[in-house]
Protein backbone atom coordinates (compact mmCIF):
# COMPACT_ATOMS: atom_id res chain seq x y z
CA UNK A 1 0.00 0.00 0.00
CA UNK A 2 3.19 2.65 0.27
CA UNK A 3 3.09 2.61 -3.69
CA UNK A 4 -0.24 4.21 -4.26
CA UNK A 5 0.43 6.41 -1.51
CA UNK A 6 3.82 7.70 -2.53
CA UNK A 7 2.55 8.20 -6.12
CA UNK A 8 -0.66 10.43 -4.47
CA UNK A 9 2.33 12.29 -2.71
CA UNK A 10 4.37 12.91 -5.84
CA UNK A 11 0.97 14.03 -7.47
CA UNK A 12 0.09 16.53 -5.08
CA UNK A 13 3.42 17.89 -4.58
CA UNK A 14 3.28 18.58 -8.51
CA UNK A 15 -0.02 20.27 -8.35
CA UNK A 16 1.07 22.00 -5.13
CA UNK A 17 4.56 23.38 -7.74
CA UNK A 18 1.82 24.06 -10.67
CA UNK A 19 -0.18 26.51 -7.95
CA UNK A 20 2.97 27.71 -6.77
CA UNK A 21 4.26 28.58 -10.21
CA UNK A 22 0.54 30.07 -11.03
CA UNK A 23 0.98 32.39 -7.64
CA UNK A 24 4.10 33.91 -9.20
CA UNK A 25 2.83 34.39 -12.51
CA UNK A 26 -0.35 36.26 -10.89
CA UNK A 27 2.19 38.01 -9.23
CA UNK A 28 4.64 39.10 -12.06
CA UNK A 29 1.36 40.03 -13.76
CA UNK A 30 -0.15 42.51 -11.27
CA UNK A 31 3.20 44.11 -11.02
CA UNK A 32 2.81 44.68 -14.92
CA UNK A 33 -0.02 46.05 -14.27
CA UNK A 34 1.58 48.40 -11.88
CA UNK A 35 4.55 49.01 -13.78
CA UNK A 36 3.32 48.80 -17.69
CA UNK A 37 5.89 50.59 -19.18
CA UNK A 38 8.43 48.52 -17.97
CA UNK A 39 6.36 45.59 -18.60
CA UNK A 40 6.71 47.13 -22.40
CA UNK A 41 10.19 47.03 -22.37
CA UNK A 42 10.63 44.02 -20.88
CA UNK A 43 8.39 41.71 -23.02
CA UNK A 44 9.75 43.62 -25.85
CA UNK A 45 13.39 42.74 -25.21
CA UNK A 46 12.07 38.94 -24.23
CA UNK A 47 10.50 39.12 -27.67
CA UNK A 48 13.95 40.06 -28.90
CA UNK A 49 16.18 37.65 -27.23
CA UNK A 50 13.55 34.69 -28.11
CA UNK A 51 13.84 35.72 -32.02
CA UNK A 52 17.33 35.32 -31.69
CA UNK A 53 17.94 32.67 -29.81
CA UNK A 54 15.22 31.02 -32.32
CA UNK A 55 17.40 32.11 -35.33
CA UNK A 56 20.78 30.90 -33.81
CA UNK A 57 19.16 27.43 -33.45
CA UNK A 58 17.43 27.69 -36.72
CA UNK A 59 21.40 28.47 -38.39
CA UNK A 60 22.41 25.11 -36.55
CA UNK A 61 19.83 22.85 -38.12
CA UNK A 62 19.95 24.62 -40.92
CA UNK A 63 23.69 24.23 -41.25
CA UNK A 64 23.04 20.20 -40.28
CA UNK A 65 21.01 19.65 -42.83
CA UNK A 66 23.03 21.54 -45.56
CA UNK A 67 22.85 19.32 -48.80
CA UNK A 68 18.81 19.42 -48.25
CA UNK A 69 16.14 20.97 -50.65
CA UNK A 70 15.59 23.15 -47.51
CA UNK A 71 18.98 24.34 -46.57
CA UNK A 72 18.57 27.76 -47.79
CA UNK A 73 14.85 28.50 -47.17
CA UNK A 74 16.12 27.48 -43.51
CA UNK A 75 19.56 30.12 -43.65
CA UNK A 76 17.06 32.38 -44.54
CA UNK A 77 14.71 32.04 -41.84
CA UNK A 78 17.44 31.64 -39.62
CA UNK A 79 19.10 35.33 -40.56
CA UNK A 80 15.67 37.16 -40.78
CA UNK A 81 15.31 36.11 -37.07
CA UNK A 82 18.56 36.98 -35.88
CA UNK A 83 18.29 40.23 -38.04
CA UNK A 84 15.20 40.75 -36.15
CA UNK A 85 16.20 39.28 -32.27
CA UNK A 86 18.69 42.44 -32.70
CA UNK A 87 16.87 45.25 -34.10
CA UNK A 88 14.21 44.47 -31.11
CA UNK A 89 16.61 44.11 -28.83
CA UNK A 90 18.63 47.46 -29.48
CA UNK A 91 15.55 49.46 -30.25
CA UNK A 92 13.16 48.21 -28.02
CA UNK A 93 10.76 51.18 -27.88
CA UNK A 94 10.80 52.13 -31.95
CA UNK A 95 10.09 47.71 -32.19
CA UNK A 96 7.74 48.50 -29.31
CA UNK A 97 6.23 51.47 -31.31
CA UNK A 98 5.82 49.28 -34.67
CA UNK A 99 4.51 46.22 -32.90
CA UNK A 100 1.51 48.31 -31.78
CA UNK A 101 0.80 49.99 -34.52
CA UNK A 102 0.41 46.06 -36.19
CA UNK A 103 -1.81 45.49 -32.99
CA UNK A 104 -4.60 48.63 -33.68
CA UNK A 105 -4.47 47.76 -37.53
CA UNK A 106 -5.10 43.99 -36.47
CA UNK A 107 -8.00 45.28 -34.22
CA UNK A 108 -9.61 47.79 -36.50
CA UNK A 109 -9.46 45.20 -38.93
CA UNK A 110 -10.80 42.21 -37.21
CA UNK A 111 -13.69 44.05 -35.94
CA UNK A 112 -14.30 45.57 -38.71
CA UNK A 113 -14.87 42.19 -40.65
CA UNK A 114 -16.97 41.06 -37.30
CA UNK A 115 -19.38 43.73 -37.54
CA UNK A 116 -19.68 43.11 -41.40
CA UNK A 117 -19.95 39.94 -41.49
CA UNK A 118 -22.84 39.72 -37.86
CA UNK A 119 -24.59 42.53 -40.20
CA UNK A 120 -24.86 39.89 -43.73
CA UNK A 121 -24.63 36.83 -42.10
CA UNK A 122 -27.24 37.56 -38.92
CA UNK A 123 -26.60 33.76 -37.43
CA UNK A 124 -27.36 32.69 -34.12
CA UNK A 125 -24.53 34.16 -32.07
CA UNK A 126 -25.05 37.94 -34.10
CA UNK A 127 -24.99 39.50 -30.93
CA UNK A 128 -22.22 38.48 -29.52
CA UNK A 129 -20.31 38.85 -32.72
CA UNK A 130 -21.73 42.33 -33.18
CA UNK A 131 -20.59 43.00 -29.95
CA UNK A 132 -16.74 41.48 -30.40
CA UNK A 133 -16.65 43.80 -33.83
CA UNK A 134 -17.49 46.67 -32.11
CA UNK A 135 -15.53 46.14 -29.19
CA UNK A 136 -11.88 45.11 -31.51
CA UNK A 137 -13.00 48.31 -33.76
CA UNK A 138 -13.40 50.57 -30.73
CA UNK A 139 -9.88 49.03 -29.42
CA UNK A 140 -8.13 49.65 -32.45
CA UNK A 141 -9.08 53.00 -32.84
CA UNK A 142 -8.56 54.11 -29.26
CA UNK A 143 -4.80 52.63 -29.80
CA UNK A 144 -4.17 54.58 -33.34
CA UNK A 145 -5.48 57.78 -31.79
CA UNK A 146 -3.06 57.75 -29.43
CA UNK A 147 -0.25 56.25 -31.28
CA UNK A 148 2.93 56.37 -30.57
CA UNK A 149 2.29 57.60 -26.83
CA UNK A 150 -0.17 54.41 -26.63
CA UNK A 151 3.15 52.09 -27.40
CA UNK A 152 4.23 52.69 -23.97
CA UNK A 153 1.48 50.64 -22.59
CA UNK A 154 -0.59 48.80 -24.80
CA UNK A 155 2.10 45.58 -25.01
CA UNK A 156 2.97 46.05 -21.56
CA UNK A 157 -0.97 45.26 -20.55
CA UNK A 158 -1.91 42.74 -22.91
CA UNK A 159 1.73 41.18 -21.45
CA UNK A 160 0.58 41.70 -17.80
CA UNK A 161 -2.56 40.26 -18.85
CA UNK A 162 -1.72 37.40 -20.35
CA UNK A 163 0.74 36.30 -17.05
CA UNK A 164 -2.28 36.98 -14.82
CA UNK A 165 -4.61 35.06 -16.74
CA UNK A 166 -2.06 32.36 -17.00
CA UNK A 167 -1.63 32.23 -13.61
CA UNK A 168 -5.07 31.97 -12.59
CA UNK A 169 -5.55 28.99 -14.82
CA UNK A 170 -2.17 27.46 -13.41
CA UNK A 171 -3.33 28.42 -9.83
CA UNK A 172 -6.94 26.81 -10.35
CA UNK A 173 -5.39 23.14 -12.11
CA UNK A 174 -3.14 22.83 -9.37
CA UNK A 175 -5.71 23.14 -6.70
CA UNK A 176 -8.26 21.58 -8.22
CA UNK A 177 -5.71 18.83 -9.58
CA UNK A 178 -4.43 18.52 -5.61
CA UNK A 179 -8.07 17.89 -3.93
CA UNK A 180 -8.38 15.16 -7.12
CA UNK A 181 -5.19 13.45 -6.19
CA UNK A 182 -6.44 13.58 -2.40
CA UNK A 183 -9.44 11.67 -3.42
CA UNK A 184 -8.16 9.03 -5.49
CA UNK A 185 -5.80 8.19 -2.49
CA UNK A 186 -6.12 5.42 -0.83
CA UNK A 187 -6.44 7.59 1.86
CA UNK A 188 -9.28 9.41 0.57
CA UNK A 189 -11.24 5.96 -0.30
CA UNK A 190 -13.69 5.10 2.26
CA UNK A 191 -13.50 2.10 3.56
CA UNK A 192 -10.02 2.08 3.24
CA UNK A 193 -7.15 1.29 5.94
CA UNK A 194 -6.44 5.02 7.05
CA UNK A 195 -9.27 6.59 5.32
CA UNK A 196 -11.15 9.01 7.27
CA UNK A 197 -14.89 7.99 8.49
Amino acid sequence: MTGPAQEGRKLRRSFGWLAALGVILVIAGIVGLVYVGLATLTSMLLFGWLLLVGGLVGLLHAIESRGSSFFWLGVVVAALNIAAGVVVIRHPEGSAEALTMFAALLFLTGGLFRLVGSLVVRGPQFGLTLLQGAFGLLLGILVLVNWPESSRYVIGTFFSLALLFDGLGLIAIGVGGRRIAEMVTDEGIPGKPGAPG
